[in-house]
C-alpha cells in the first residue's frame, strides 16, 4: 500500500482519510514531526490546477503534498496517483477489499437482502470478505446450516460475536496491509465491529428499531481509519438497500454459482437471458436463481429509463431558432394541444350553414 516519498523538495506523499468541504485530511507516509516514528495528518486544501483540469480527490487518494507548514497542520495536494479501484458508492478509492456485516439474529438473516448487498458488492472488482455477527445467539447446528448454505452461494462466512469478542482476531488477519471497506444494513453491529478493531475511534451505535427490526443510521460520511496492525478501514453511510447499477448483461456473472455453471458448459445462445430460452446452462435449481430473475427485471428497467433519457427524440423534438441555431424543445402530445387549422373551421361552419339550410 506504501509508495517511496517523493524525492522532490517540499513534497511528500501521502493518503487521503476524509474529505470535508473543500479540505482533506492526509495521512503522511513519512515519518516527520518532533516525535519520534511519528506520522503527521495535515488539513489541506486542493491545488487550483487540479480544480481546473476537473481532478477529483477521494478519499483513499494516494496523494503528492506540498508546501506543509508543520507547526499549523496544513499543506495543499499538488497531485493524484494513479487509482487501482474506485468506488462511487461509496466514493472511495484504491480499495482492496469490501467487508460485508450481516446479523445471524436481532435482526434475523434476510437471504434477498444479503443476495443484493452480495451482488452489489461483486459489481465493485475487489475481494469480499463475509462476516456473520451475532453468532453466539444461535445454535452450532444452526451456524453449519447457514455455512452450507452461503457456500453454495460460493462464498465461505466467518462467524463472529462482537460483544462475546468472538473470532475478532482472525477479522483483523484479513484487514491487515489494506484498505477495507465496512459495508451492511444497519443494525448489524458494523459500528461496534469498528470500535473493537479500532477501540479510538468510538463510532456512535445506534439501537436496533424493534417496529422494522432496522438499526438507525450513525454513520455521517466516509472517513479512513488506522488499524494497529497496519491497514485502513472505511465506514459507509448507512443504507438498507443498495442499488443495483449493473447491465442486464453482466448481471449473472455477479452470482459465483452461475459463474460456475457457464465455466463448464455454454448456452446455445450467445445473448441468452437465463430465463426461459432452450439449452440454457443457467437455469436451474440453484436457490439465488429467483433472486437473479428479480434482480434482471429491475436491470432491464433501469437500462430501459437510461436508454429513454439517452434519447432526447424520444421526448424532445429539434427546432429551429435561426441564424442557423436549433435547440431541443419537449414534445406536446399528439393532437391534445394542437390549434385547429382555419381551413378546418371554415369547412365545419359551411357544413353548419348547409344543414341549417336543409
Amino acid at each position: 500500500m506504501k509508495d517511496e516519498a517523493i524525492s522532490t523538495t517540499g513534497q511528500l506523499l501521502g493518503t487521503v482519510l476524509a474529505v470535508q468541504a473543500n479540505f482533506y485530511r492526509v495521512h503522511l507516509d513519512v515519518e516527520a514531526g518532533k516525535q519520534e516514528n511519528s506520522r503527521l495528518i495535515l488539513l489541506c486544501t486542493r491545488r487550483t490546477r487540479l480544480k481546473k483540469i476537473g481532478q477529483q480527490v477521494m478519499v483513499g487518494d494516494r496523494v503528492i503534498v506540498e508546501e506543509p507548514d508543520w507547526a499549523g497542520g496544513r499543506g495543499a495536494v499538488a497531485d493524484v496517483l494513479p487509482r487501482h479501484s474506485e468506488l462511487d458508492r461509496p466514493a472511495i478509492a484504491n480499495v482492496n477489499q469490501i467487508l460485508l456485516v450481516f446479523a445471524v439474529a436481532d435482526p434475523p438473516l434476510e437471504p434477498y437482502q444479503l443476495s443484493r448487498f452480495l451482488v452489489k458488492a461483486e459489481t465493485t472488482g475487489v475481494d469480499v470478505l463475509l462476516c456473520l455477527n451475532k453468532s453466539d445467539l444461535i445454535s452450532p447446528q444452526m451456524q453449519e446450516q447457514i455455512s452450507d448454505r452461503l457456500s453454495a452461494w460460493g462464498y465461505q462466512p466467518l462467524f463472529i460475536s462482537v460483544q462475546n469478542k468472538l473470532n475478532l482476531d482472525q477479522v483483523s488477519q484479513h484487514l491487515s496491509n489494506k484498505i477495507t471497506v465496512v459495508a451492511g444494513p444497519s443494525g448489524v453491529g458494523k459500528s461496534s465491529l469498528i470500535n473493537q478493531l479500532i477501540p479510538d475511534t468510538n463510532l456512535r451505535v445506534g439501537e436496533v428499531s424493534g417496529k422494522l427490526a432496522r438499526g438507525r443510521h450513525t454513520t455521517r460520511h466516509i472517513e479512513l481509519f488506522d488499524l494497529p496492525n497496519g491497514g485502513l478501514l472505511a465506514d459507509t453511510p448507512g443504507f438498507n438497500q443498495p442499488d443495483l447499477d449493473c447491465t442486464p448483461e453482466e448481471l449473472l456473472y455477479y452470482f459465483p454459482e452461475a459463474r460456475a455453471r457457464l465455466a463448464v458448459a455454454s448456452c446455445r445462445f450467445s445473448d441468452c437471458s437465463h430465463r426461459d430460452e432452450p439449452d440454457c446452462v443457467v437455469r436451474g435449481e440453484w436457490e439465488r436463481y429467483p433472486h437473479y430473475l428479480e434482480f434482471l427485471e429491475e436491470a432491464i428497467a433501469q437500462k430501459t429509463h437510461l436508454h429513454h433519457q439517452a434519447d432526447p427524440e424520444s421526448s424532445m423534438k429539434l427546432k429551429s431558432k435561426g441564424k442557423g441555431q436549433s435547440q431541443y424543445e419537449p414534445k406536446l402530445e399528439s393532437k391534445k394541444y394542437r390549434r385547429i387549422a382555419r381551413k378546418t373551421q371554415l369547412q365545419a361552419l359551411q357544413d353548419m350553414y348547409k344543414e341549417s339550410e336543409e
